[in-house]
C-alpha cells in the first residue's frame, strides 16, 4: 500500500503537480507509515515479557513431575492463588502474567497474542504496539485524505458522475484501489487503537477484560468487578507513556471509616484465674467481646458495658495477641478471647 500510494498518488504523472504545502502533507503520510513499519518490526522481534522458566535438571532425567521443581511455600500458593502456578514453565508466575498457548511461554501483563505481529503483546512491547497503531492510523488518515483530494481535483476529469467513474477506473485505478483498501483497514485499526487506549487509561489488559469473571483479583465486594490496579486515568496514562508500562501496584482503598467492615482478632489468655465469662454489647460501632474459659467450673456472669468499657482481671491475667490466620496452636490455650468489630 505504501508503494502504491507513492507511485499512484504522490508521483502520478496524470495528476497535477503537488504544491509545497500539500506535498509536505502527502509525504508526511509516507513518514508516518514508515515509522509504523519500524515499530511493527520492533514489536514483532521484541521480548514481550517472557518469564524465565525453570530449566531441566541435567543430573535428573526423571523430569516428568514439574511441580516438584517449585517451592510449595511460595507466598502466592500459601495464599491459595493456585492459578498462578504454571506446570508447563515450572514457575509461580506473577498475578497478571498468563501462559500463551501459541508461544508456550508465560508473559508478564499478558494482553493478547497478535497474529498480525506474530508475537505476544505484553509488558515489554505494549508501548511499541500502541505507538505502531497510532502511527498507522494517522498514516492511513492522511494518505486517504490526500488520495481523495488528488483524484477529485483532477482538472481533466469529466463533471458527470458516470463519466467520472469510467474515467477514474481507467486513469486512476491505482489510486482508487488504494482508497478502497485504506478505507476498510482504517476502521479496523482505528477501533483496535481506541480499545487499547481505553484499556491503558484503566490499566487493564485485553485478556483481563475477556476473562474478568474468572479472575478473583478482579472481583471486589459482593462479587462485582473491581480493577485493583486502576490508579486513575491521568496516572495510568502518564506511567505508561513515560515508563512504557504500568507497575503491578494495587490501589489500596481507605476503609477506616467504612461501617460494616470487620476485623477479627484472636487473643490467647493462659493465666485466667477466675471462672467468669463476660459478654460486652456496645451500640454504635457494634463492638463485641467474648471471653470463654475452658476450665470454668463456676456459674457464668454476664453484664452490659458501653462501647468504652474497660475490663481488667484484677491484674492476674496475661494476654498474648495473635492475628487471624497465624494462630497456630491456639487450641492449646486454656482460654480464648474473640473480639469482632
Amino acid at each position: 500500500m505504501l508503494v502504491t500510494y507513492m507511485h499512484s498518488v504522490i508521483m502520478a504523472s496524470n495528476l497535477p503537480k503537488l504544491t509545497a504545502g500539500f506535498g509536505l502533507l502527502a509525504w508526511s503520510g509516507v513518514f508516518l507509515a514508515t515509522g509504523g513499519l519500524v515499530l511493527f518490526y520492533r514489536c514483532s522481534r521484541k521480548d514481550p515479557g517472557y518469564i524465565r522458566m525453570n530449566v531441566h535438571d541435567p543430573q535428573n532425567m526423571k523430569d516428568d513431575e514439574p511441580l516438584l521443581k517449585i517451592e510449595m511455600n511460595n507466598p502466592a500458593l500459601l495464599a491459595g492463588n493456585w492459578s498462578q502456578l504454571c506446570a508447563t514453565c515450572k514457575i509461580v508466575r506473577p498475578l497478571r502474567a498468563k501462559h500463551c498457548s501459541t508461544c508456550d511461554r508465560c508473559v508478564e501483563q499478558f494482553d493478547h497474542h497478535c497474529p498480525w505481529v506474530s508475537n505476544c503483546i505484553g509488558k515489554k512491547n505494549k508501548w511499541d504496539f500502541f505507538l505502531f497503531l497510532v502511527l498507522e492510523v494517522s498514516a492511513m488518515l492522511v494518505a486517504g485524505a490526500v488520495t481523495v483530494i488528488r483524484v477529485f481535483t483532477d482538472p481533466v476529469a469529466p463533471s458527470s458522475f458516470g463519466a467520472w467513474m469510467s474515467y477514474a477506473s481507467t486513469h486512476h485505478i491505482g489510486a482508487l484501489s488504494f482508497v478502497i483498501a485504506d478505507f476498510f483497514l482504517f476502521f479496523g485499526v482505528a477501533v483496535l487503537t481506541a480499545v487499547q487506549a481505553s484499556q491503558i487509561s484503566r490499566n487493564i489488559t485485553t485478556n483481563e477484560m475477556a476473562n474478568a469473571l474468572r479472575y478473583n483479583y478482579l472481583r471486589g465486594a459482593g462479587g462485582r468487578f473491581r480493577n485493583p490496579y486502576d490508579h486513575g486515568c491521568k496516572r495510568n496514562c502518564s506511567d505508561f507513556l513515560i515508563n512504557g508500562f504500568n507497575e503491578d501496584v494495587e490501589c489500596i482503598e481507605d476503609s477506616a471509616g467504612t461501617e460494616g467492615i470487620g476485623m477479627m482478632h484472636m487473643s490467647r489468655n493462659s493465666n485466667l484465674q477466675n471462672g467468669d465469662g463476660h459478654m460486652h454489647h456496645a451500640n454504635g460501632n457494634g463492638h463485641v467481646a467474648i471471653n470463654v474459659n475452658s476450665n470454668n467450673t463456676n456459674s457464668h456472669h454476664g453484664h452490659l458495658h458501653s462501647s468504652h468499657c474497660n475490663h481488667s482481671n484484677h491484674g492476674k491475667s496475661k494476654t498474648d495477641s495473635v492475628p487471624l490466620g497465624l494462630g497456630l496452636g491456639l487450641g492449646r490455650s486454656s482460654a480464648r478471647s474473640v473480639v469482632a468489630s
